[in-house]
């Protein structure tokens, strides 16, 4: 007998699911501007399914839900109770942390009531934007009793011929000092459906897919501390997604790895944006289903830009007089901040950093300082340590930086995605809002849209970044590649701390491949709440002036995001608004040089200027452009090169 490939049981499937689905009642819930609809239906087996389309084309075969929980089956033997009306559902939320200032979130609504076996009531709950679908679980009911859940049957079961762009879960412990997993894989890109992870720890959000006309991103959001994150999963040569939990070594020694809920607690929301490479651009769907920002006095959250010796010149280097070269650096460069790294308590002390603050005070830059998570999750042996495991050390510690003056924390080296790792960091976060310091992440998680949750997280790293382009040639040589990925996927919701624009040379042994133009427009492609630049001002007296006063004058956040033009991993084409200035900043992912011809049809006769590729890679040219009456610009790309407009 033949074999029958994976397209054809992928389609046979798909077939026999339709057929039970037209047997059944079926309730859509469409985009208010019904582009997009979710479809749920029960299976024959009791089972609850969702499908997706947009603009009448397929995006999701039928695809499983339900939770299993430590005393009861929500995953099969339910029925439907009923449906409720569909309803409009519209938010609005300032941020400076993201892509837009002012968001407006707008969504259809349809919850579907159900029981199970033991007459158990499970809600599961869509909201159907123009832009994607989100959907999460309710537990009815009015018990405090805990109670874990054990597995979901969530999955997504993709169209035959979807490719996929994604990062590979680190396995737990692995790498140096056994820190991972700490989101900081190579993507693969353009793979076909159904390719093994190569490390077998599934993939993590957010997740590209191209289906059809459309692309796809999965998350989630709106974590809470009761929750663990997830990940996707797939079994090799399957086009079925499941959404699976951590790794059971992922957690705070001897607490919980499984999500610990009341009922008439919510899940996070499973989130899939759903267009083409615009709306995955342009979408804030991973803020707008995150919960609204607790209360606080936001008055000391200011987002900005920060100069940082640890880049470039490392451990050694964390001394006083250093410090002071980078705080004189920042000033110099009217940046806000100044981070100093690993070991200062033992290489600077507490009373040296007092001075130091004082220092900056007279500079106006503001002092930020590195602390380790701490814990036996891994080997890491920087300090300050153990400084951060309770409410009451935390209190405590916070308390006393908040009195010398300091603006926030770096800490670092957490333990992965358990329920008991995500509370961590909310309890991190609460306790430092409390004290009014800003947060920065890294060896982290991806935060899932904390950063409208809590005001006072800046950034979070999560990400391959330039530190280890510092590390190793194989890293410089795929820079442009991967940095030309993170705007559809890392940096597409959440602030990402890659450390980007290294103008000049790295102080290593390793060799930059981008151009000194590509790296000038990370600092605009990029979006952080405090962005850490990996250049100093040796590197800095090597660019023309014109450089160092566009990096003087650029916005700490943005208004508004178009996108330009692009494709993961080859070319990204961005465009951010501030105020009425117009920012556009071009990267090539490719070593070939392209020739791109930019609708800029908004910006039509307005004259800018554009910073782009000298005559040698370390050089940037400064020139001046106008938009004519059909709104095309040509503008051209060197290797590994790239560009930035201003048009005010």
């Amino acid at each position: 007998m033949k074999k029958i490939n994976n397209s054809v049981l992928i389609i046979l499937s798909c077939l026999l699911c339709l057929k039970t689905m037209s047997q059944a009642k079926s309730y859509a819930v469409s985009s208010p501007d019904k582009s997009i609809i979710a479809t749920f239906f029960m299976g024959e087996k009791r089972q609850a399914f969702f499908t997706v389309t947009k603009n009448k084309e397929k995006v999701l075969a039928p695809s499983s839900l339900g939770l299993i929980t430590d005393f009861s089956d929500f995953a099969s033997g339910l029925t439907l109770v009923s449906a409720s009306p569909i309803t409009m559902v519209t938010d609005s939320y300032k941020t400076m942390n993201a892509k837009k200032s002012n968001i407006v979130y707008k969504a259809r609504k349809g919850i579907f009531h159900l029981k199970n076996k033991k007459g158990n009531l499970l809600d599961i709950i869509f909201q159907v934007s123009n832009d994607g679908v989100a959907f999460r679980y309710l537990l009815p009911g009015k018990s405090k009793l805990i109670t874990a859940v054990t597995n979901e049957a969530t999955a997504y079961q993709l169209m035959p011929g979807t490719r996929g762009w994604l990062q590979p879960m680190a396995s737990s412990k692995s790498g140096w000092e056994a820190t991972n997993p700490s989101y900081e894989e190579n993507y693969l890109q353009d793979v076909p459906v159904g390719t093994p992870s190569p490390i077998g720890a599934g993939w993590v959000y957010p997740s590209l897919f191209k289906t059809g006309n459309n692309w796809l991103l999965f998350t989630e959001a709106a974590m809470d501390g009761s929750y663990c994150a997830t990940r996707l999963n797939c079994d090799s040569g399957s086009s079925t997604y499941k959404v699976a939990f951590p790794d059971p070594r992922e957690v705070i020694t001897g607490k919980a790895l499984l999500p610990q809920i009341t009922l008439s607690a919510y899940s996070p929301w499973r989130i899939i944006t759903v267009g083409d490479l615009a709306t995955i651009t342009e979408s804030t769907l991973g803020t707008d289903l995150a919960k609204p920002a607790i209360k606080l006095d936001a008055a000391y959250v200011k987002p900005g830009k920060s100069a940082w010796s640890w880049i470039m010149s490392k451990d050694d280097f964390i001394i006083f007089e250093e410090q002071k070269k980078y705080i004189d650096f920042a000033s110099d460069m009217h940046w806000q901040y100044c981070l100093v790294d690993v070991n200062w308590d033992q290489k600077i002390g507490f009373e040296k950093i007092a001075e130091l603050v004082a220092y900056a005070a007279t500079k106006k830059v503001g002092l930020l300082l590195w602390y380790n998570s701490a814990g036996d999750w891994n080997t890491v042996k920087y300090t300050p340590k153990d400084k951060l495991l309770t409410s009451e050390l935390r209190q405590a510690e916070f308390a006393r930086l908040q009195s010398m003056g300091i603006k926030g924390v770096k800490i670092d080296f957490f333990a992965g995605d358990g329920q008991s790792v995500i509370q961590y960091y909310i309890d991190i976060l609460e306790d430092a809002a409390k004290y009014n310091l800003l947060v920065n992440f890294h060896g982290a998680t991806l935060p899932r849209g904390w950063a409208r949750t809590y005001p006072n997280l800046v950034t979070t790293e999560a990400v391959k970044g330039f530190e280890m382009i510092t590390f190793e040639q194989v890293n410089a040589d795929k820079e442009a590649n991967h940095c030309a990925m993170l705007p559809f996927t890392r940096n597409a919701f959440d602030p990402m701390d890659f450390t980007p624009m290294n103008l000049y040379k790295i102080a290593s042994q390793v060799q930059r491949k981008t151009t000194s133009a590509f790296e000038l427009a990370t600092s605009v492609l990029f979006l952080s709440g405090i962005q850490h630049f990996a250049e100093n001002a040796e590197g800095m007296s090597h660019m023309p002036a014109y450089v160092k006063t566009f990096l003087q004058t650029l916005p700490d956040y943005w208004d508004d995001v178009k996108f330009v033009d692009g494709f993961p991993g080859k070319l990204a084409v961005i465009a951010r608004r501030k105020g009425d200035t117009w920012y556009i900043a071009g990267i090539n992912g490719e070593n070939a040089g392209k020739k791109l011809l930019l609708n800029l049809a908004w910006l039509k006769n307005r004259n800018g200027s554009i910073y782009q590729d000298g005559e040698t890679p370390l050089s940037i040219d400064m020139g001046k452009v106008t938009i004519k009456e059909d709104g095309q610009l040509p503008v051209n790309l060197s290797p590994n090169g790239g560009f930035v407009m201003t048009f005010k």
